[in-house]
């Protein structure tokens, strides 16, 4: 079953919030999530259930260790989908301005607290924001948001299943995906360029940054 555009704003939102920080409010929509769920096609309905029957009956304390050691933790893991393209050099910048400018068209003001490609917030943006543009940018991005989804399922995460659900409201990947996926899984994210002059104001530089949250 071919998911409706509705579904699919529906699916990315659920999505957006499962792949936050786990805190009280999160729990709290969980009756809300379960149900709208419902509503959504098996492929990208059921992953979701897997990770919110996880949420319901683990321990929020628990819930967020976990979230922290799984993505603060692992750069494997990073919900930052232009790191895996980019790494930690001064291109990502560049990247970052890109995310920062479809917002804007699209009406949106991001807070500067976050950094516009993690994926929650690319996921919040794709279903209440462009969500032409939205998938273009997951799409873009595909390569390392497969990388994270097999990492994740490797280390058993809970969220492996909410980007399983990602990638089924996304077109199936073709030849050239599965050779970026192995290139750069063999290959990991590029290295800092020397003598390379920054393309971005500092505050949207990963440089200090440490770790991807």
């Amino acid at each position: 079953m071919t998911a409706t555009d509705a579904q699919r704003a529906t699916a990315w939102q659920v999505q957006s919030l499962l792949m936050g920080y786990p805190d009280p409010p999160l729990l709290e929509r969980l009756p809300l999530l379960s149900a709208a769920v419902t509503t959504l096609p098996d492929a990208i309905g059921a992953p979701l259930r897997t990770t919110l029957d996880h949420l319901a009956r683990t321990p929020l304390t628990e819930l967020a260790a976990d979230y922290v050691a799984t993505f603060d933790h692992r750069r494997r893991f990073s919900p930052y989908l232009t790191y895996f393209t980019y790494g930690d050099t001064r291109k990502r910048g560049m990247a970052l301005l890109r995310f920062k400018h479809a917002y804007r068209q699209a009406g949106l003001v991001l807070d500067d607290a976050e950094l516009p490609d993690h994926l929650a917030v690319v996921l919040e943006f794709a279903a209440s924001g462009d969500a032409a543009v939205g998938t273009r940018l997951l799409i873009e991005h595909r390569a390392g948001l497969e990388l994270m989804r097999l990492g994740l399922h490797e280390h058993g995460s809970p969220w492996a299943h909410v980007v399983d659900s990602v990638c089924a409201t996304l077109p199936p990947m073709g030849r050239r995906d599965h050779d970026s996926v192995a290139r750069l899984a063999a290959e990991g994210p590029p290295e800092e360029e020397v003598g390379l002059a920054p393309f971005a104001p500092p505050e949207y530089m990963p440089a200090g940054r440490g770790e991807p949250r």
